[in-house]
């Protein structure tokens, strides 16, 4: 049943109302406000994802693999001195990224700017840009007030630390300019392999292998002479199986007189063939 609407006077009384199959009528199913925006992590797991960012951003073929420029810088990771933290003209900081050899990082910024597929367009979210470097300091001199303005830069504190600023979209090896102070920070923070961390029940997980490079153990000298030769099987080919009741040179290994009896049966047809 649909309900109609009600009164009279005008072409719209006694017309379907409210149904998602009626004009003018309700949308089946609509979207809610109080739906299950986030999800729930467990506090190890994300700083278990964090210390992970952090050792990546250390690796400089990690740290291309996501899209830097990173050619004319000197070092990864680049730490530099505490004074950075006291910048608060953002002429300044762009000095400080030319000096380091990372504007060619934010040009990259500049000239990717492209637009969002899908919704997002219709939603304060028309464009998407690149990521650029992000800027750890230990304490607050006006650090957050001169970088804020730089496209793709990003500004955390090391006492705070955010996954989604260490690996946007999943990805690790943002590259990162540490200050001082908080790249010695990191040890109090998250502890090292000899001491332990502030973080209440966090161990900072160890390398499970003290070289990674799993293919050049293998093929070492050392390990191969350990081990026996490798074992080459004797078998080259594999006989294809027959059925025997579709081909004759099967059936004829199996009943070596079934050729016999089908002659018989094929003269004993044309026998009586010929007396009809």
């Amino acid at each position: 049943r649909i309900p109609r609407v009600r009164g009279g006077g005008t072409h719209r009384s006694g017309q379907g109302a409210f149904g998602n199959m009626c004009r003018g009528g309700h949308m089946f199913a609509p979207l809610k406000v109080y739906r299950r925006w986030h999800r729930k992590v467990n506090v190890a797991q994300k700083r278990y994802a964090i210390a992970s960012a952090i050792a990546a951003s250390g690796v400089p073929s990690l740290v291309q693999a996501r899209g830097h420029t990173i050619s004319a810088v000197n070092e990864v990771p680049l730490v530099i001195a505490n004074k950075v933290e006291q910048l608060t003209k953002t002429s300044e900081a762009v000095s400080l990224l030319k000096n380091l050899g990372v504007w060619a990082d934010i040009e990259r910024v500049y000239g990717a700017n492209s637009i969002r597929s899908g919704k997002g367009k219709m939603r304060d979210r028309k464009y998407k840009k690149k990521a650029g470097p992000v800027i750890v300091y230990n304490s607050n001199g006006g650090v957050k007030e001169a970088f804020r303005n730089i496209p793709g830069v990003s500004v955390v504190s090391v006492h705070n630390l955010n996954i989604l600023k260490l690996a946007p979209g999943g990805h690790v090896g943002r590259l990162i300019i540490w200050s001082e102070d908080a790249f010695a920070a990191l040890d109090g923070i998250y502890g090292t392999s000899e001491a332990g961390s502030s973080k209440k029940g966090f161990n900072l997980p160890l390398p499970k292998m003290t070289v990674t490079d799993f293919s050049r153990i293998v093929e070492s000298e050392s390990v191969v002479k350990a081990h026996k030769a490798k074992k080459v099987s004797a078998v080259t080919s594999y006989k294809i199986k027959r059925n025997p009741l579709k081909n004759q040179a099967a059936m004829a290994k199996l009943n070596p007189y079934a050729r016999i009896h089908k002659k018989l049966v094929r003269l004993a047809a044309t026998r009586k063939a010929t007396k009809a």
